[in-house]
């Protein structure tokens, strides 16, 4: 390496350390224990197991401190225990989850920590996802394997990644090749300002490929946060509309145009007073195109 490369690499690396000591006081590790329910020959049998994961310190109000993770991190939860980066260790309840988004908020009571605790700890820094750029550095930070707070580091591969989760709808991920491991699930993925831009969701990640890691963009999680920690529930509009998506092959075989096709709409409800009726074809909402249900929800 020439010098000038050298100092650059040393300039880098001094940078997420830097980074780092700036963003750990806001990481938690997560852990849990949970009840599974297992269909057998038998029948339903219920089974209690324990694992780790992270989280990340995003508000506090009311001696309360919220703190964000995934849904399927405290799904079934029967306990809670949250680890801050000093060590100190707290029960935790939870405040409200969203399967759709894999979004959750687990509430601590401020009053259960010591004041050095208090002092070592801090909010996180949200950041713009939507200004993040392909090739920036990404730095993932959280409990890989449940060992301890791991930082690693690399680039945002992509954005608007559409990942098919089995209980979840369709949502656009941000991809690095940051290592994100098991018990990553529910930490931060930050900028080089030591920014929130993303929550790592490693269930989205497959063991058999490597350097393709996922997080959901915190302009698409903050609004989920805010309702979890308000109401504990997630509330969204509702058309009251069941519809098909028509491809431009289906549509030329049946004279229409690609869209979606709507099947039927309930009584009473936005579709049928905005004058939507079954036979339609939705092609765009307020000028932007649509022709999937998927574009149709978002």
């Amino acid at each position: 390496l020439s010098r000038r490369q050298r100092q650059m690499c040393i300039r880098d690396r001094s940078d997420v350390s830097s980074i780092s000591e700036q963003v750990l006081p806001s990481i938690v590790a997560i852990d849990v224990t949970a009840q599974t329910t297992t269909n057998t020959p038998f029948g339903a049998q219920t089974s209690e197991g324990t694992g780790s994961a992270s989280g990340i310190i995003i508000a506090q109000k009311d001696n309360k401190m919220y703190i964000a993770t995934n849904n399927h991190v405290v799904e079934g939860a029967t306990s809670v225990t949250i680890i801050f980066n000093d060590g100190s260790k707290v029960s935790a309840t939870v405040k409200g989850t969203d399967s759709s988004t894999d979004l959750a908020v687990v509430e601590v009571d401020m009053s259960k920590l010591s004041d050095s605790t208090k002092k070592n700890i801090k909010i996180a820094t949200i950041g713009d996802s939507k200004k993040t750029k392909v090739g920036e550095q990404a730095i993932a930070i959280g409990n890989a394997l449940g060992y301890g707070t791991s930082v690693t580091v690399g680039y945002i591969s992509a954005k608007d990644r559409e990942i098919d989760a089995e209980d979840s709808a369709s949502v656009k991920l941000i991809q690095t090749d940051a290592a994100i491991n098991p018990g990553n699930s529910g930490g931060a993925l930050v900028n080089s300002k030591g920014e929130v831009i993303a929550i790592n969701s490693s269930k989205f990640a497959s063991e058999e490929v490597e350097g393709m890691g996922f997080a959901i963009p915190i302009d698409s999680a903050k609004p989920i946060f805010e309702q979890l920690i308000s109401t504990g529930k997630v509330a969204r509009p509702y058309i009251g509309l069941t519809g098909r998506d028509l491809t431009e092959q289906t549509a030329k075989a049946n004279n229409l145009v690609e869209g979606v096709y709507v099947v039927s709409v309930e009584p009473f409800c936005s579709a049928e007073k905005a004058g939507i009726k079954a036979g339609d074809v939705i092609v765009g909402i307020d000028g932007t195109s649509i022709k999937t249900m998927d574009e149709l929800n978002n």
